[in-house]
Parts: C-alpha cells; sequence; structure tokens
C-alpha cells in the first residue's frame, strides 16, 4: 500500500457553472437562486486543483506572540495605594468612599462601628487592609453548575435545557445534527430518531433523557485559552471591522443572553492572503474555541458576552460540555485502525447529506456530510483508502468556463450539458493554499477508491474551514464533514472499508 503523502493524485476540477444543477434549480418564473461561495475562493472553484501533502513543521505558527487577556486590578485593592486611615472631604458618602476602597457600605460600617450612614467633614474613618477587608468578607456561596436548572427554572427553560443536553450527549456519542447552535433544527430530530433505532437503553424518549442525564449533569464547562493554543490562531488583521453580532438560530440557553455590544469581526479573506500563509490558521480565538467544542461560533458569543473582541491568554470561556477537538493531538499517529476481520467495519453515505460508520452490522457513527460543489453524487460501492494529514491545495492552470460543466466524470453530474470549451492559463510556479484548519479541504483527506479498486478517485472525505456554512457555501474539493467529525471518523475506518452511496 502506497502512503498519500508518495502517491500522486489525480487532479480535480472544480467548476463554477453551478445554475444548471439539481440543488440550485428553482421553480418556472422565479429568478435562480445564487449560490454563496467560500470568501476568496470566488474564481478559484473554476480551476483545476490537486491534493499535496504539506510539511509537518509548518504545522502551527511559528513565533505566536498573543497580547494576555488582562485581569485589572482596582486601584483600591492596591496595598501600595490603600491607606489605613482616610478623612472625610465635603461631598463624600459612606457609598462613595466604598466605592473608592472597594468595600459595601456595611463593611464601612462594621470595621468603624458605625450605627447609621451620617458621616462629616473631617471625620476620621478606618480603612481595613486586604487582609482584614477579605476576613470581613462572607464565603461566596457554591455556585450551581452552568447549564443545571434550579427550583425557579419555568417549564419551557427546563425543556430547552433537556433539549440542550440531548444534543450535547448525541454530539459526545458520535450522533451529531451539526455543530451545536441555540436552537437545533429538523436534522436533530432525525438523529435522535436515528440513535434511538441502535441502542436498546434508549429506545424511548425517557430511557434515553435518563441515559443523557446520568452521562451528562453538567451542560457546560469552563475552557481558559493557553498560550500554545495561539499556534494555530493568526495574529489579528489590521482590516478587521466592526460589525453587528453573527446572527444566531433560535434563541440563547437559559440563563445566556447575547452580547448586547457589536461583535468585531474579520474582513473576509482574498484569493492572495488565502495563498499568502505557510499556515490557514483560525483568524480569531472565536474560531478556535467553537471548532474545539463543536459549537456554532455565534452561539459560542451568546454565552460569552462579556469577553474582549480578540481574547488572549487566559481568557476563559464557557463552552458546551462535548470530548473537545485537540487540533494539536487530532493527528497523532496511528490515524487508521487497523482492519479486524472479526469485527468489519463498513460505511455509508445517506443522501449526500450523512456519513453512518457501521461495526459488525451496528451504527456506531452518524455525521452530517456536504458535497463541496453541487453535481456530485456516486453509485454502487467504494472504498476507503489511506489518508493524507495536514493536506495543502496546489494548482498550475486557472481554467475558465465558457459554456457548461463537464460530463462523464467519476462522480456524475445531474446536467446533461454539452462538454464546457475551456479557456486555459498556465502559472508561471505552482500555488498553494496552505495547510491547516482554514484550507478548504480542513485538516485531513481520506483518499477514495471504486470498488475492488486502490485508485484514488479525485474527491475523497475531508474536512472544512467552513463548519458553520458548509451547507450553504460551495468551496473547493469533495466531500466534506466538520473537522472534529473527519478526526473522529479516520479512527473509526481502516484501509479497505467499504463506502455504500445509499
Amino acid at each position: 500500500m502506497l502512503s498519500g503523502a508518495a502517491r500522486s493524485l489525480p487532479i480535480f476540477v472544480i467548476y463554477g457553472m453551478f445554475s444548471m444543477s439539481a440543488s440550485a434549480q428553482t421553480a418556472p418564473g422565479k429568478p435562480p437562486v445564487v449560490k454563496r461561495i467560500e470568501p476568496g475562493l470566488e474564481e478559484a472553484v473554476k480551476w483545476e486543483w490537486r491534493v499535496a501533502p504539506s510539511d509537518a513543521k509548518d504545522w502551527g505558527l511559528e513565533s505566536p506572540n498573543p497580547t494576555p487577556t488582562p485581569t485589572p486590578v482596582p486601584t483600591a485593592l492596591q496595598s501600595e495605594n490603600r491607606p489605613t486611615l482616610y478623612e472625610v472631604k465635603r461631598g463624600d458618602a459612606l457609598v462613595l468612599i466604598g466605592k473608592k476602597f472597594a468595600m459595601t457600605v456595611s463593611q464601612i460600617q462594621t470595621f468603624n462601628g458605625l450605627k447609621g450612614d451620617k458621616i462629616r467633614v473631617g471625620q476620621m474613618l478606618k480603612i481595613p487592609t486586604l487582609a482584614e477587608l477579605s476576613a470581613m468578607t462572607p464565603p461566596a456561596k457554591k455556585a450551581r453548575p452552568a447549564g443545571t436548572p434550579d427550583s425557579k427554572t419555568s417549564p419551557e427553560t427546563a425543556i430547552e435545557q433537556d433539549r440542550l443536553r440531548l444534543e450535547i450527549f448525541l454530539d459526545r456519542e458520535e450522533f451529531s445534527a451539526g455543530p451545536i447552535v441555540g436552537e437545533p433544527g429538523p436534522t436533530f430530530t432525525r438523529i435522535v430518531l436515528l440513535y434511538q433505532s441502535a441502542h436498546e437503553d434508549a429506545k424511548d424518549d425517557a430511557s434515553l433523557a435518563a441515559k443523557a442525564q446520568a452521562a451528562l449533569p453538567n451542560l457546560f464547562t469552563h475552557y481558559k485559552l493557553k498560550a500554545e493554543d495561539f499556534r494555530f490562531i493568526a495574529p489579528p488583521r489590521a482590516d478587521t471591522v466592526a460589525a453587528k453580532p453573527a446572527p444566531v438560530t433560535g434563541h440563547p440557553r437559559p440563563g445566556k443572553v447575547a452580547s448586547s455590544s457589536p461583535a468585531i469581526t474579520a474582513a473576509p479573506l482574498t484569493y492572495d492572503q488565502l495563498t499568502a500563509p505557510s499556515m490557514l490558521a483560525y483568524r480569531t480565538p472565536w474560531e478556535f474555541v467553537a471548532e474545539r467544542f463543536h459549537c456554532q461560533e455565534s452561539y459560542l458569543r451568546t454565552l460569552n458576552g462579556k469577553l474582549p473582541a480578540f481574547p488572549g491568554i487566559g481568557a476563559e470561556f464557557q463552552v458546551p460540555n462535548v470530548v473537545p477537538f485537540e487540533l494539536e493531538k487530532a493527528l497523532d499517529e496511528p490515524l487508521q485502525p487497523q482492519a479486524d476481520p472479526k469485527n468489519p467495519v463498513t460505511a455509508a453515505v445517506i443522501g449526500l447529506s450523512q456519513l453512518n460508520i457501521y461495526q459488525s452490522g451496528a451504527l456506531v457513527t452518524a455525521v452530517p456530510m456536504s458535497p463541496a460543489r453541487p453535481g456530485l453524487h456516486g453509485r454502487n460501492s467504494w472504498t476507503i483508502l489511506d489518508v493524507i494529514p495536514r493536506p495543502r491545495l496546489a494548482t498550475f492552470q486557472k481554467e475558465r468556463i465558457e459554456q457548461t460543466q463537464k460530463t462523464g466524470s467519476s462522480i456524475a453530474s445531474t446536467s446533461q450539458a454539452p462538454t464546457p470549451l475551456l479557456s486555459r492559463t498556465i502559472l508561471p510556479s505552482e500555488q498553494y493554499l496552505a495547510a491547516g484548519p482554514r484550507n478548504p479541504v480542513g485538516i485531513l483527506w481520506i483518499n477514495l477508491a471504486k470498488s475492488k479498486s486502490t485508485e484514488p478517485l479525485p474527491y475523497g472525505l475531508h474536512g472544512t474551514s467552513i463548519p458553520d456554512q458548509m451547507n450553504i457555501e460551495q468551496s473547493i474539493g469533495g466531500l466534506r464533514l466538520t473537522n472534529w467529525d473527519i478526526a473522529r471518523a479516520v479512527r473509526r475506518l481502516p484501509y479497505g472499508t467499504p463506502l455504500e452511496w445509499k
């Protein structure tokens, strides 16, 4: 078996004429649907691209220099600025003095033996040291775990919490409806039924809810940004712009409200900006944390409305309590398991929208999938081959389509249009979209072949740079999953696994 890095892969051509595909057709009398394209790739989707291996040394930024998120210490709590006595001045009041020295009115009264709140100009008040103030402060009440209902939870809130618990639990079980959002859509209901059909101990709603509650008493956990995380996060760009908060699907979870301040988002990348860096890293810490905890970035922002636009080292996020996607460990070898004839693995693509994985006939994984461009489909049985970790994309030629899509490719087009005329421009040197979590094919590429063949097809299973938008925006590649799902799937798919199209 040749390794993915050693094999020369066939070139795959991504066409930009999408209007004739079945997914883009509209009813008579209505204007055609304009498909969005991943920013920066508006022209590049029309060119020839091939998957190329990358150098492991380029996996991670060389000299990250993030700015720590400061934890400000009030002036009143700095011992060098804290007197032991304070003389009351004209206009003073206990509440104002309390703010000056980070004390409550009750603490001032107790420490000075005052029975009321009246003070006079010139009066000397004793100011406690930090140690004395700490001794006066009653112990904080034990915090209730985030996401757990209290006795005052309304029926509506309890239902939402139960639904969120189920969404997170199923993700932990590798039955996913996509990124965790404020309100799951119809795919979530289908995944619930699918899980119930595959698990005897969750056949009805009550037993499934009990199983989820036992496995997941806390809906949320916390994550603190570390210095090493910034190996995968690009420094903020100068053209970052302020914008309105990103729309949230549904409503924020109970007890969580969206920030009223506008979110700071990065301007869309251009093609030149995509081909310039040595690694296509996360563009913001928000992207990094959202992908690590399998959630939509806009939802993450609703949970952490008080964090700054560009959180730094030490910034603490509240996050869904999933099994985190640890990019720093996701590509540890071996990526694929050894085939076990006594416990055979098979896989299936369901309706071009879901990848199912079975062990000994039992469904163990069901995750969402999306074609990178319209018109892609397969039939009968294919085969899982080897894996290319840290893939990059390379092109020598820029092709422009003058008519319509080509037919007769290994993955057939839904259109029966004639072969197009192409105008081809040869580049003076090969251009690359560097490896990284924001490469259009994500963190790894799984080669596919026709049944009983070991010759890779032009299309594979791979990750994506746009987990929130992969069902909406067109891109480059074949059949994409989120980076966290492809990282889990590859460790269940031995070389030679049959892949059936259903």
